[in-house]
């Protein structure tokens, strides 16, 4: 542990290092922008650089790395991605710089006999630019440094397996395929005879769960994931007592399907504690928020789609003649039904004769048109007509056809749960690749964590993450 910890500081040390150059290096940018190549034009001199250097530097020096701190920038997060972590420097960022920008509206330094002096905003503007380029830019170096350094076997962190059944072989499979984590599997612990001394993916199963204290020493383990069961709660629980006795990290690795109900918070009800199993992080403050996120872009892409939607609209009609906007039953929030909206790019009679089916990704029902439209995904924007309706959101679950719903709701535990928030135009589920025609248990996992993990930065993350892949081709 002593050794893990030292990895852990010397790790911070050098974030910590990177990010007070990048913003010591972006201070100085930003001060020759503003007073030497006067962007934007100067209406009055440029104050002395020794000014800005005496009386704002130290404060963002010192003020910088501890709202990083407090939005966990310093946190030992391997499984981090790098869209995450931008998006955190930048939310720190302006946090601080709002922070900074409130303290000097009252507190004004006397500077050459002038009580009146103040900082440049457009200084400030430039500042937090180029910060979140420079800080961001100087984590990604590192980041590239310290993954060549695992891929080359330094610096690994070992890991042990609890439980070899579907879960913990799945963490394996994600832990073998990004390397680059630096982490490294040194086998499962299970009870079940049959998988004793086997092989999952060249990882092996070492014994029962009672020898879990003993891997532990033998294989110089750094970090154990919980994969069991929740009907096997009494030996989840034994071995938790058991690896309490060990200085390792412990990670519990739950069903998501069976963990979702279990999100749990206390409500009163005149005196009595009820808790509510159904409560989610998109309620009351939050749920106005994404609200009002949602009608901007909305709005914004509406715009930038009316001027191109003559000629699709042309291209469309010219085709066959047929409508150029198709509207189909989809199921949306509380399990209320609505209308969504899309550009047709299939034939008019295309569930003639099969009734309602999924789409394929080369389906021959599509036009030629309607083709190119589904490649670029073009035609799902029209739903940002949904999203100011209401009847969707941004990013959200995609809304499903009711006669899917009725059958999935009998198959699949949980399934009617991601309808406690608005469908989305894209997910966290597209963005893994979990559209169309592919697993539907897969996908209600994404969104069901979604749906428990809210937060702006998640869907920000998401509206990014479908930009860059192109993943807003959603469910076909």
């Amino acid at each position: 542990m002593t050794m893990i910890r030292s990895r852990r500081r010397s790790t911070v040390a050098m974030r910590l290092v990177t990010d007070v150059l990048g913003t010591l290096a972006a201070f100085l940018l930003a001060w020759y922008l503003r007073f030497e190549l006067h962007v934007p034009a100067l209406t009055k001199g440029a104050p002395p650089l020794s000014s800005y250097l005496l009386y704002l530097l130290p404060v963002v020096l010192i003020s910088w790395p501890v709202v990083f701190h407090f939005h966990g920038l310093y946190q030992s997060r391997r499984d981090r991605s790098r869209v995450d972590e931008a998006l955190t420097v930048l939310l720190a960022t302006a946090v601080a710089t709002v922070v900074l920008s409130s303290v000097q509206a009252w507190y004004r330094p006397t500077v050459d006999a002038s009580p009146n002096f103040a900082f440049s905003r457009a200084f400030l503007a430039w500042f937090l630019a180029l910060d979140v380029l420079l800080v961001v830019s100087g984590r990604l170096w590192l980041r590239a440094l310290l993954r060549r350094r695992r891929l080359r076997g330094l610096n690994l962190r070992r890991i042990l397996i609890v439980g070899a059944g579907a879960l913990g072989q799945e963490i394996n499979h994600k832990i073998l395929a990004h390397r680059a984590l630096g982490f490294e599997v040194a086998g499962f612990l299970d009870d079940d005879p049959q998988k004793m001394g086997r092989d999952f993916l060249g990882t092996r199963v070492l014994g029962p769960l009672g020898e879990v204290e003993q891997v532990i020493d033998e294989q110089a383990i750094d970090q154990v994931y919980i994969a069991l069961p929740l009907e096997a709660y009494r030996k989840m629980m034994q071995v938790l007592e058991r690896i309490g006795r060990h200085c390792v990290e412990i990670k519990l690795a739950p069903d998501v399907l069976q963990y979702a109900t279990l999100k749990a918070t206390l409500e009163d009800l005149d005196g009595m504690p009820v808790i509510n199993l159904t409560r989610t992080p998109l309620q009351g403050w939050h749920s106005m928020v994404k609200r009002v996120v949602d009608l901007l872009l909305a709005g914004a892409s509406l715009l930038v789609l009316l001027p191109a939607l003559p000629l699709i609209a042309w291209l469309i009609k010219r085709e066959d003649g047929g409508p150029v906007f198709y509207r189909q039953e989809r199921m949306g929030l509380d399990g209320k039904p609505f209308m969504i909206l899309k550009l047709r790019s299939m034939r008019i009679d295309a569930e003639s004769t099969s009734g309602p089916v999924w789409a394929e990704r080369d389906d021959q029902r599509r036009t030629r048109i309607g083709s190119f439209l589904r490649r670029w995904s073009i035609d799902e924007l029209p739903q940002v007509w949904n999203v100011l309706r209401g009847d969707m959101s941004i990013v959200g679950p995609r809304p499903e056809r009711p006669s899917f719903v009725h059958e999935f709701r009998h198959k699949i535990p949980d399934y009617m749960l991601r309808h406690r928030v608005r469908a989305g135009i894209t997910g966290w589920a597209q963005v893994h690749g979990w559209r169309g025609n592919t697993s539907i248990r897969k996908r209600i996992q994404y969104d069901l964590y979604y749906i428990q993990n809210w937060s702006l930065k998640l869907d920000l993350k998401i509206l990014w993450m479908t930009l860059r892949s192109g993943a807003w081709h959603n469910a076909y």
